[in-house]
């Protein structure tokens, strides 16, 4: 398409909606929407993806207005590190792995289990037998969003900031820009974009001022105490990083409407009901001597086929000035490269046995990837001291990835391109940009889970192990979220 021909399709595009929307809707949402690219990438064959396919700004245009006043990026009010090219994050990553410091899986049980637990609790009452679960689920969610944020919830969560939230993703949810439902809710969010930063900001003082009760228990509280003078993660950083994560709202639903789907009695995945048997009747948290144990070799499975968001997005630069701004995307797939018969010999099995073999984040050093047959490692190993008060280190394997070393203890993750997992972290962390990640699931109390499965809409609640018949618990994930190399 020539300018001239661009020029007058925007021309026709403004004349068609300014009837119905606002002037700078149309022109900062609506046009950019249909000038906007999107390729599929290609499988990949190692967990890295190159620098020339960049996250710099890697989101859909149309979208920034959801986190920008000015419609557009504006790094001097804050940027998250999923939306951050690899050059600007700081040395060896630095930016991830402070980010890293609140998701390590030590954290799970003893800062943010209660949290979780209530959560499920309250989806899996009895008084939800035989309902949907979804508007319980939509209800309580973003209780737990701010709790494990920032420490708060309930009635301390004021409306505007409810009313954010749901406008938010109810955008994400339609995506059609030239619908009425998503305009409305698109310019709710600009509407209460200022008033929710201010309030972020004030609930990160009260954890900086010890206010807040128990603030060791809030993902922030790791993100301050760990970003130092603030150099590679300021302060308007973690405000940005706070709220940029409700895109993860979708994929933590899918994640557990599919765990349901592929459990449930009657209708759900026989050889993954069969797996979940052989697990809980086992030992599920007995790694013996493995990488990981039973449990988590399970839900890896059960992520690797759930696959629920289906790719890594990354901005592309044009090799020559374009004749008008334009902006395009490529996005690395998860599901087909997680099904792909080169990196699995039995792809379409459910099959938690292959995470046996499969190799972690603390296995690939300078001796693995000089026999894959490079020179040298992509990354050298730089391991981040954090200073939160652990005998913790953020360390990465030889393609970039970052994992946990607590008290001495490596927390790898399987480190292969074929597990692209992207089920959040506890909370709902959004999904890194890394192609491949694992994580390491509990029984949101006990570390167990019950051995009958559930039905798909009509959902009984199971009971944990460790309580009387009348409470209920579902397994939940905290993920360790590696890097990736763009």
């Amino acid at each position: 398409m020539s300018p001239g021909d661009l020029e007058s399709t925007v021309a026709r595009l403004r004349k068609q909606f300014l009837a119905e929307f606002d002037p700078a809707y149309v022109e900062n949402v609506i046009v950019p929407h249909f000038l906007v690219s999107t390729y599929d990438g290609e499988r990949l064959w190692l967990p890295m993806i190159n620098t020339e396919f960049t996250k710099e700004n890697a989101l859909p245009y149309d979208l920034w207005g959801l986190l920008s006043e000015t419609w557009k990026p504006a790094p001097e009010d804050g940027v998250t590190v999923f939306l951050q090219g690899l050059e600007k994050r700081g040395p060896h990553n630095r930016r991830k792995r402070i980010y890293m410091t609140a998701l390590t899986p030590d954290l799970y049980r003893p800062m943010y289990g209660d949290k979780v637990v209530g959560f499920f609790d309250k989806l899996l009452d009895d008084a939800n037998t035989g309902k949907p679960l979804m508007r319980p689920y939509l209800e309580s969610y973003f209780d737990l969003y701010w709790d494990l944020h920032l420490g708060v919830k309930g009635d301390a969560i004021p409306q505007q900031v409810h009313d954010i939230g749901q406008a938010f993703n109810t955008v994400l949810a339609y995506r059609d820009v030239t619908q009425k439902i998503v305009y409305e809710n698109y310019m709710t969010v600009r509407a209460n974009l200022a008033f929710l930063k201010t309030w972020i900001d004030d609930r990160l003082t009260d954890i900086e001022n010890g206010k807040t009760p128990n603030p060791e228990k809030t993902f922030a509280w790791y993100w301050i105490k760990n970003a130092g003078n603030g150099e590679y993660f300021a302060h308007k950083d973690v405000v940005f990083e706070v709220f940029h994560n409700f895109v993860a709202l979708s994929q933590w639903g899918n994640t557990l409407y599919n765990i349901m789907l592929k459990l449930a009695i009657d209708t759900g995945d026989p050889d993954a009901r069969a797996w979940f048997k052989k697990t809980m009747e086992g030992n599920p948290d007995d790694a013996a001597g493995e990488a990981f144990t039973p449990l988590e070799r399970f839900v890896m499975e059960l992520f690797r086929t759930i696959s629920p968001n289906g790719g890594s997005i990354s901005a592309m630069e044009e090799v020559r000035t374009p004749p008008y701004q334009r902006h395009g995307y490529v996005v690395s797939p998860h599901t087909s490269t997680s099904f792909d018969p080169v990196h699995w010999k039995d792809p379409e099995e459910f099959n938690p046995d292959r995470y046996k073999t499969a190799p972690t984040s603390h296995d690939i050093n300078e001796e693995t990837c000089e026999q894959i047959g490079f020179a040298k490692c992509p990354f050298s190993s730089e391991p981040f001291d954090v200073a939160d008060g652990r005998k913790a280190a953020i360390s990465n394997s030889g393609f970039g990835t970052v994992y946990g070393i607590v008290d001495g203890e490596p927390l790898p993750v399987c480190d292969y391109a074929a597990l692209r997992l992207s089920v959040s972290a506890i909370a709902g962390v959004p999904a890194s940009s890394s192609p491949s990640k694992c994580s390491r699931i509990f029984c949101a109390r006990c570390g167990t889970a019950e051995s009958n499965s559930t039905s798909l809409i009509s959902l009984t609640p199971n009971r944990c192990l460790s309580d009387p018949p009348r409470s209920s618990a579902i397994m939940s994930a905290s993920a360790a979220k590696p890097s990736r190399y763009a």
